[in-house]
């Protein structure tokens, strides 16, 4: 259960529900006559010298928290995190469980070494010792059937939840494994607890591009918590009704300290298009930067630039996929 201060609680009572409309959503504000408005959704509400009334419902207050509760259904400490912006408790997980997410994760077969995903990877300009931990704690191996790379996910028990595979040649060749729940996609956690940041990513590739890049600028990675999205996230045709992308809201729920999101997406449309849904999904709660790689789509682009790799010519196609 959130607490809130007697202060913050009569803050919150001080934002009368035209102000809290007109900066939150002035699209519901319709303009009746002089000084009075109803709202889009409820013609019979009524907003009018700081005071609002419902007169189908019967019922009225004057501030957006009465609003609200009264109105939107919320609860009290939910409508307080939304007056003031900010939240005391975690982040509600919106997830509901479908069948074929409980269907067992089925894992490519081991390889018996990972000698073509270490020279894959560090071909793609990874660092050979962030490789190397990765694989020693089981988030990455070789496959035996076509030496690809397994990237995995896992709950916090540590088994194993997700998984998708890469090709380590020209084929371009990528897929998520069958069972896989992209709610515990890959991903870096911070060994100290206290970090208030999370760092988003497309991609597993980029995640370890970019952990690459702080070590190589003497930042303990170890210190960050990294995150894949397993994919692009596409947010709603309305922005504004854009939802957390599943690991994400998983993610947060799980680390009730997170204040700061940073959003290091890809350069192209897509890219540009979720940075400004997961801002419309994160509302006021978390401070969102947005840092896209500073030179071509994505942060291993930007890695490869750095160390001076020309990759692949499969890598620079037209349609730069994932």
């Amino acid at each position: 259960m959130a607490y809130y201060s007697k202060e913050e609680i009569n803050k919150a009572k001080e934002l009368d529900l035209y102000s809290y409309l007109s900066q939150k959503n002035p699209d519901e504000l319709v303009h009746i006559s002089r000084g009075t408005y109803a709202t889009r959704e409820h013609d019979s509400l009524k907003i009018s010298n700081g005071m609002w009334y419902w007169f189908s419902k019967g019922i009225g207050g004057k501030s957006a928290l009465d609003y609200l509760i009264q109105v939107q259904d919320y609860s009290f400490t939910a409508a307080m995190a939304e007056v003031l912006g900010y939240s005391n408790e975690k982040v509600k997980y919106q997830y509901e469980i479908k069948k074929e997410e409980n269907i067992e994760l089925q894992l490519p077969e081991r390889n018996t070494n990972n000698d073509k995903v270490i020279s894959y990877l560090k071909s793609r300009g990874i660092d050979e010792d962030i490789i190397n931990e990765c694989i020693n704690k089981d988030l990455i191996y070789e496959s035996k059937d076509n030496h690809n790379v397994v990237f995995v996910g896992f709950d916090n028990k540590y088994n194993p939840k997700f998984a998708c595979v890469r090709g380590t040649n020209s084929s371009r060749y990528m897929h998520d494994c069958y069972g896989s729940n992209k709610a515990f996609s890959f991903k870096l956690e911070s060994i100290n607890n206290s970090s208030d940041s999370v760092h988003l990513f497309e991609s597993a590739i980029d995640l370890l591009s970019y952990a690459t890049i702080l070590k190589q600028n003497n930042i303990d990675y170890h210190d960050e918590n990294l995150l894949s999205l397993a994919g692009v996230y596409q947010p709603s045709k309305n922005i504004s009704d854009s939802k957390m992308p599943i690991a994400l809201a998983l993610f947060l729920y799980n680390k009730s300290n997170i204040k700061k999101i940073y959003l290091h997406l890809d350069n192209d449309q897509a890219g540009r298009l979720a940075t400004v849904g997961l801002k419309n999904a994160a509302g006021n709660r978390y401070e969102i930067i947005d840092d896209p790689p500073k030179y071509g789509k994505d942060f291993n682009d930007y890695l490869c630039h750095i160390k001076g790799i020309k990759k692949i010519n499969y890598e620079r196609r037209n349609e730069y996929e994932k």
